[in-house]
Parts: C-alpha cells; sequence; structure tokens
C-alpha cells in the first residue's frame, strides 16, 4: 500500500536483474575470486597478511591465537564470516597446499588426507619468513591504500611484494562466468626467468622454458607428458598430466608397488579408499592388501601385489582408474589493472616486473623525500651551531623569549630557517650541543648528501632501477629457493626427448631370470685378453647375466619372446643401475606374460621416421633353424602389451633378431661347430604372424646357437666362442656363400677341450668385445688384440674360467677412445696374467686354467658336409 507522498517508479525486471547481476558478478570478479597480477593475492589472501603485520606476529616474534588473528582481519577488513578468514589462512600454512607457505601455523592445520585443522581458539600462527618479502617496504608509500569497508582505516591495494607470488604458488578461484587455475613454479627457476626477461625484453616464451622448465607442485609427483606445460606456457591454458611418483619393491616373497609421493590436491585418504573399492569389485585385480605407511617422516602407500600379478600391469590399471594419474587443468587467469585477462609465461613475468619497477620508484622517492626532509634540518643546525659564536647567540634568543613561539620566531628571523628547522632547533637535547655531537651531525650532513645524490641517480637511470630489481629477486632466491619436487616424464608426450636427455653410450645387461639394467660405457676398463675380470653385476642365486648389448640412450629396444611377442622400450626407459647392480625385473617394465621369458632383442632407430622403418627389415632365427624376414614397419606400431612377432612350434623358442637392409648376408651357426652363409634374398619378407622357412639342416643331436648379419664382407670378421673359453676369427670369405637350408661348413673345431659352441659374432679391429660367465665374471677386451686365423682350427682362450664355469654370452661393444689400457691394473702372475676390470673391486682369485694366447690350427680341410 503506498503510503502518502511516496512515489512509485516502475522498473523492467529484466533490466533490474541485468544490472543486480552485473554488479554482484563484478563484485565476485575484482574483489574475492580473482588473484591480482601484480602480488598473486586475492583480497582475503592480502587481508590476512596486512592484519598479520599489523598486530606484529613476524616471523622473529611468538606465536598469535588463530582466533585474534581473525578477529582482527574481520573487525577491520574483511567483512564476511570468520571461517573464510580462517580457511584461507590455514590454506596459506599447508605445505602441501601452497609451494612456498605464507603463514607458520603451530598446532592441528589439517592434512593431506582431508581431516579438517582444529577450531581457531586451539591453533596460532605467525608470518613465516618469506612473507617479510611479501610486506617489505610496505611502509615507504610503495602502493597504494584504500579505504575499508566503513572507512575507518585504510588498507593495502596491492603489496609490493619481492616474492613473484603468483608465479611460485599459483591459485584458483571460481568468479562468475569465468574460473582461475593457476600452477605453483620453482622460486629458483622463475628467478632466473625474471632475471633473462630484464636482460632482453624481447626474449621469446620458449627462451623463458628454458629456465622455468615446468610447474612444480608442492606434493612432489611426476608431470607426464610436456604439451600440456608448453600450452599452458604459451597460451596461458593448458592440461598438465600428473602422477604418483612411485617405485617398485619386494616385501617378504610379494612384489609390492610403493607410492612416495601423490599428485597435487589429491586427497590420499578418499584415494585409499576408492582404490580398496576397485581392489573388491575385481576392476584392478593383482592387489593382496594396500597399507598406508605414512608418517611425518614422509608419504609412503604401499600396494602389495599377489603372486601370480604382474607390477606393471597392476600400475598402469592404477593409474587408469584412481587418482595416482590426475590432470591439473591450467588457466592462468588474473586482474591486470582491475580486469580480468588471459595471460602466458611472458605476460606474468612482464606485468610483475613493471609492479616492481613501480615500487622501486616509490621507495626511492620515499627515501629521497625522507633524506632532504633530513639534510634541510641538518642544514639548519649547521647555521645555528656551527660555530660557537652561532651557537651562543642562539642561546640567548631562546633564553630571552617570553615563549616557545617568540623563541622560534626569534631564531628563524636571526639565522633565516624555515619553520621546521627553527622547531627542530628547540627540540634538541643539551647534549647535541658538545663538540663531539656537532662533529656527528657534521658527518651525518656529508653521508646524507651522498645518499640523496645516490637516491637521484636511481630515479634517473632506468637501467640501474632495473638491476636493483635483479638483486634483490636473486637475494630472495638465495635466501628461499630450493630444488624441484616435481619430476617431468617427457616421454609421455610428443616433446623430442633428445633435446633433453644426452645420446650417450650405454652397457644394457640383461640377466637369465629377466633383470635389466642401463649402465653408461665410461665405467667399463679395457683390458687385455686372457684376464679373468671380476664381478660385473649381483644377481640372484642360480641368476647369471645372459644377454649384453651395447646402445645409446636415443635408441629403442625392442624385446622379443619364447612365444614370439614383441614389446617395444626407448633405451632411456630402462633403469639406470651401477655395475655391480642387480637391476630390475623386466616385467617390472613391459606387460610380458609371467610364464614368457625374453629371448632377443634388438636395437633400432626413430621407429616414426617411415622412410627408415620401410627401409629395415627383421630377420629372426630359431633353435630348430627355422629363419623369418618381416619388414620393420609391420613393428613400428608400439603397444602396451606388445604385438605377435613370429609363430613358434613346439619344442622351438627363439634366438635371435637382427635389422637388415635388404643386401645384408646372413649366417647361422650350430653347438656343433656348422655354420651356413647365404644371401638376405633367399629369405622372402612374411607378415607378423608367419612361422618362416628352413634356414639351415641339422643332425638330431645339433641346434643353432645364433646368427649375424654381415653389411661389409671385407672388413667385418667372424668371431665364434666356445663355452669353455675358446674364440677364434675367421674371414667372412672363408665360408662360401650356399643356398639357404644347407648343412653349412665347420667353423670351429669342437673338442672335450672348448665344448659346444655357443655364440657367433661380425666384428672389426675396431670393436670391442665383452665376456660374461655363468658366475657373473666379466671382461672387456679390443678385437685389435685377436688376429684373424682360418676357418677350421680351435682357436684362442678368450678368458679364463675357474672349476666348472662356463661363458654365458657375449656382445660386441664400442671402445671408448678416451680410454687407455692401465697398465697399473694387470698383474703378472703365476698362472698368467689377472686384469683389474672395474674400479675399486678386488679378483676373486687367480685362474685356474693355463692362459693359452694361441692354439695350435687343425690340418683338417675345409669340407662341406
Amino acid at each position: 500500500m503506498q503510503k502518502e507522498g511516496e512515489r512509485l517508479i516502475p522498473i523492467n525486471i529484466v533490466d533490474e536483474m541485468k544490472s543486480s547481476y552485473i554488479d554482484y558478478s563484478m563484485s565476485v570478479i575484482v574483489s574475492r575470486a580473482l588473484p591480482d597480477v601484480r602480488d598473486g593475492l586475492k583480497p582475503v589472501h592480502r587481508r590476512v597478511l596486512y592484519g598479520m603485520y599489523g598486530l606484529g606476529v613476524f616471523s622473529n616474534r611468538k606465536y598469535l591465537k588463530s582466533a585474534r588473528i581473525v578477529g582482527d582481519v574481520l573487525g577491520k577488513y574483511h567483512p564476511h564470516g570468520d571461517s573464510s578468514v580462517y580457511d584461507a589462512m590455514v590454506r596459506m600454512a599447508q605445505d602441501w597446499s601452497l609451494r612456498y607457505p605464507q603463514v607458520d601455523g603451530q598446532g592441528n592445520f589439517g592434512s593431506m588426507d582431508g581431516d579438517p585443522p582444529a577450531a581457531m581458539r586451539y591453533t596460532e600462527a605467525r608470518l613465516k619468513k618469506i612473507s617479510d618479502e611479501v610486506l617489505s617496504d610496505l611502509d615507504k608509500e610503495t602502493v597504494d591504500f584504500q579505504n575499508n569497508f566503513d572507512d575507518s582505516l585504510q588498507e593495502p591495494t596491492v603489496m609490493p611484494t619481492k616474492v613473484p607470488n603468483l608465479l611460485v604458488n599459483g591459485t584458483s578461484g571460481i568468479a562468475v562466468g569465468m574460473a582461475t587455475n593457476m600452477a605453483p613454479h620453482n622460486l629458483s627457476e622463475s628467478v632466473d626467468a625474471i632475471c633473462a626477461y630484464i636482460d632482453n625484453k624481447e626474449i621469446t616464451i620458449d627462451e623463458l622454458m628454458q629456465h622455468i622448465i615446468a610447474p612444480d607442485f608442492p606434493t612432489g609427483g611426476i608431470i607426464y607428458g610436456y604439451d600440456g606445460v608448453r600450452d599452458a606456457f604459451h597460451t596461458g591454458r593448458g592440461r598438465v598430466v600428473l602422477r604418483a611418483k612411485v617405485n617398485f619393491d619386494e616385501i617378504g616373497n610379494r612384489n609390492a608397488i610403493i607410492v612416495t609421493e601423490i599428485p597435487y590436491q589429491v586427497n590420499k585418504a578418499e584415494m585409499i579408499a576408492r582404490t580398496a573399492e576397485l581392489v573388491k569389485d575385481e576392476k584392478i585385480p593383482g592387489i593382496h592388501e594396500i597399507r598406508d605407511e605414512s608418517d611425518r617422516k614422509g608419504l609412503r602407500i604401499v600396494y602389495e601385489l599377489k603372486n601370480d600379478a604382474i607390477p606393471n600391469v597392476v600400475l598402469n590399471l592404477l593409474y587408469k582408474y584412481t587418482a595416482l594419474q590426475t590432470s591439473f587443468s591450467v588457466n592462468n587467469i588474473a586482474l591486470v589493472h582491475g580486469r580480468p585477462e588471459q595471460l602466458n609465461l611472458k605476460d606474468i613475468i612482464h606485468h610483475f616486473v613493471e609492479h616492481r619497477h613501480e615500487v622501486i620508484v616509490r621507495r626511492t622517492q620515499f627515501e629521497l623525500k625522507k633524506a632532504k626532509e633530513r639534510a634541510h634540518i641538518l642544514e639548519g643546525f649547521m647555521k645555528v651551531i656551527g660555530t660557537q659564536d652561532s651557537l651562543d647567540r642562539a642561546i640567548s634568543i631562546i633564553r630571552h623569549s617570553a615563549n616557545p613561539q617568540a623563541a622560534k620566531e626569534g631564531l628563524i628571523e636571526a639565522f633565516e630557517l624555515s619553520d621546521i628547522q627553527a622547531q627542530a632547533i628547540l627540540d634538541l637535547r643539551l647534549a647535541r650541543l658538545t663538540g663531539m655531537e656537532l662533529d656527528k651531525i657534521r658527518d651525518e650532513y656529508d653521508a646524507i648528501m651522498k645518499e640523496i645524490a645516490n637516491l637521484e641517480d636511481i630515479l634517473a637511470n632506468e637501467p640501474r632501477r632495473f638491476q636493483i630489481i635483479k638483486d634483490e629477486l636473486i637475494e630472495i632466491k638465495e635466501k628461499y629457493g630450493d630444488e624441484r619436487r616435481t619430476e617431468i616424464d617427457y616421454s609421455g608426450g610428443e616433446m623430442s626427448i633428445e633435446d633433453i636427455i644426452p645420446n650417450e653410450s650405454v652397457v644394457l645387461t640383461i640377466s637369465h631370470a629377466g633383470y635389466i639394467k642401463r649402465t653408461s660405457l665410461s665405467e667399463y676398463k679395457i683390458q687385455s685378453r686372457g684376464g679373468v675380470g671380476n664381478k660385473a653385476a649381483t644377481t640372484r642365486d642360480s641368476d647369471f647375466l645372459e644377454y649384453i648389448v651395447s646402445a645409446t640412450n636415443h635408441q629403442y629396444m625392442l624385446f622379443f619372446t619364447e612365444k614370439g611377442r614383441c614389446y617395444w622400450l626407448r633405451v632411456f626407459e630402462i633403469p639406470e643401475g651401477s655395475k655391480t647392480a642387480k637391476g630390475r625385473a623386466v616385467q617390472n617394465l613391459i606387460n610380458i606374460e609371467p610364464d614368457d621369458k625374453i629371448k632377443a632383442y634388438i636395437r633400432t632407430n626413430n621407429l616414426k621416421d617411415s622412410e627408415y622403418v620401410n627401409q629395415m627389415s627383421v630377420v629372426m632365427v630359431t633353435k630348430n633353424g627355422t629363419i623369418k624376414k618381416t619388414s620393420l614397419e609391420a613393428y613400428s606400431r608400439p603397444r602396451v602389451n606388445g604385438v605377435n612377432a613370429i609363430e613358434i612350434r613346439d619344442n622351438d623358442q627363439l634366438l635371435g633378431a637382427y635389422l637388415t637392409n635388404g643386401t645384408s648376408q646372413i649366417m647361422i651357426a650350430t653347438k656343433n661347430g656348422k655354420c651356413i652363409r647365404f644371401p638376405e634374398e633367399k629369405v622372402r619378407e612374411v607378415g607378423r604372424g608367419s612361422i618362416g622357412v628352413r634356414g639351415i639342416a641339422m643332425e638330431d643331436n645339433d641346434e643353432a646357437i645364433g646368427m649375424i648379419v654381415v653389411n661389409d664382407v671385407e672388413n667385418e670378421t667372424v668371431l665364434v666362442v666356445s663355452e669353455k673359453g675358446y674364440g677364434k676369427r675367421t674371414a667372412v670369405e672363408d665360408y662360401r656363400i650356399t643356398n639357404r637350408g644347407g648343412k653349412g661348413v665347420i667353423t670351429l673345431n669342437i673338442t672335450e677341450k672348448t665344448g659346444n659352441l655357443i655364440a657367433i659374432q661380425n666384428v672389426t679391429d675396431e670393436d670391442g668385445l665383452m665376456i660374461i660367465n655363468k658366475s657373473g665374471v666379466a671382461i672387456r677386451m679390443g678385437m685389435d688384440e685377436m688376429r684373424v686365423m682360418g676357418r677350421n682350427t680351435q682357436g684362442v682362450k678368450l678368458i679364463n674360467l675357474k672349476k666348472n664355469d662356463e661363458i654365458a654370452a657375449i656382445a660386441k661393444v664400442e671402445m671408448d677412445k678416451d680410454v687407455e689400457e692401465d697398465s697399473e691394473e694387470l698383474e703378472e702372475t703365476e698362472e698368467g696374467v689377472v686384469g683389474s676390470l672395474f674400479d675399486n673391486q678386488e679378483n676373486d682369485e687367480a685362474p685356474q686354467a693355463e692362459n693359452e694366447n694361441s692354439a695350435e690350427e687343425n690340418e683338417n680341410s675345409d669340407s662341406e658336409e
């Protein structure tokens, strides 16, 4: 009902809703949900810091009750609910929420399991040391102030922070119609990037990324793939995939997956509960028990596996179905001059540097003003008390004045002083009138004039101001910088890994039980033929090293199993281990079936190069002498669970697999000392699922032991090694070319002394040879030490074997040109030359067998059987 004197104004409800909603949304955007690009703080965080600043709870003061801090912030600056302030302050104190926490909390401030903090009446807080840098120079008119909600006090509109807070701590917030989600970064990397920007304002984002590599989350973890990071840095939007940091271990007789770091913002307790549900529903088979063994020393979640479970398969299921793998969607929206903007990496750095530059200018102007004011007063002192006569005159004026005002006016008139100078004279204590104090006043005046000149030079010299910004940032880095916590797995994306990992030579070793490791070739010393070597690896009981291969980090390894399956790994993905390390079980790296076993491997270059994969072929040989040729292109699409490579019949198994170029020659050897040589063209190319054709015909008690691919007939020689340590180099041309499927010719004269043939390899004088026997003893030697001899001979002794030991494997390796034979490592003994192959190892014992440097060549003629 309309009252008397009132007037109704009709308003369109649509227009009113539009206007009100826009006002509300802008209020949320500007005053609640989005951070300022300059200091990286939202209003509530800025008010918490300023409230603590006002209460004086700095890092070197005692803790204050959280309720007192919250009450002060509420009453003075933030007219909202107390939980909004306390929750914000709690998050600022959690080291799993902020990369560089700003509040030092005492008491229960929650946990990674989502436990709530204790009530604010129980907890205490103070500022962290790094927050002193955020508030530094706040009292020097460096930033603008505004009235608080009831106009009774003033609060800063932004902090004069020395710390690039938006970069290093990130933020998240949901406004109206927009949201922000900014990732934290490493402080040291951020400072380096900002300094690089200051040195070159035209720097590109890719150049900045050489300094600030990727986000660095407080909980560590692994960034899986780099594409999302690159997108976020270039555009301000990107999806960063995060994985937990895990390792495999054995607990009792069970394999276990150990999680030591989880992705950012994952609730640990909820993740474990969800995983338990999935195990119960049999969506993740293979897990026997889940335990949370986290304590104050660190996070540790144990997934104990069933006996028949393959760790790598279970881990992939955990990544797929649980929060062990999550994504962080970067959306860099912040307030720039009060307006929300999408920002890339360079934009964020640019606005921070501009803010710091303004703070430096305003701080210098403030200090200059204060210095000039002090100099003005000191000039007055010099006029009045600079000499004894002027001092006596001033004292006389003051003594004969009726009141202070008259004294001031008398001093102004007598000495031509300003009002401020005259008042300062009147405020002087008598003690300052001594001769010593007068000297101090003159010294202070000289110092302050130098300071004024320095400050004026700063204001007139822009490069100097930017140098000050750099110097202060470097000081921040030295005080608070730390190591990166989040690792980066570049192989998870499309980034060129060759730019990140050096392409150094390595030795891969695979044991009979399936343990694999990667070791730098430089760890091995060269020694002469005939040495006994020393322990190359620690293996389990009854295990021995079966395969050794030289490779480089950028190459691919194709693994072929007894069942005819093929699997892929990049060489750098194989775990690195020392010379004596046991290595990692292959089953933990590839999804091989439990009852299958790796029998062959191939090194290849880039499988994404279509020209390369179409030119090359894979040739395989089995124990029964079957040979098969397939285009490498058929193996160029890696799959997690592998592919069928060859059909294996009963009582047969794969022996080896090699790359050929279409014009190679094939040589297959048997344990009874026979060898056949024929052109690659004799084997037609078939599909992956085929069986293959006969390569060599053998007697009933014979079997194939290996195959080589010859590409350079003139320079390559054939090396054959027997199980009791004998070996021989022969020219390829000594083996005449025949058709595929023949019986071959004699390659080594097999006797009881030599034992059966166990390996065949093609070598040149530039090659090195690695020999490892079943007890783990290894020797590395250069092929230039071994002369080429006839085909049908016994060969020479390559390694002295002890007791009933036998050679397990040989492999061709590149000789390190920079490493020379160390004569001090060799000792002459009564029974031969004993060499120390590895540093800081002791020889097990002297060799038992005599050291035969050569053997007599047999007179048997080369007869084909």
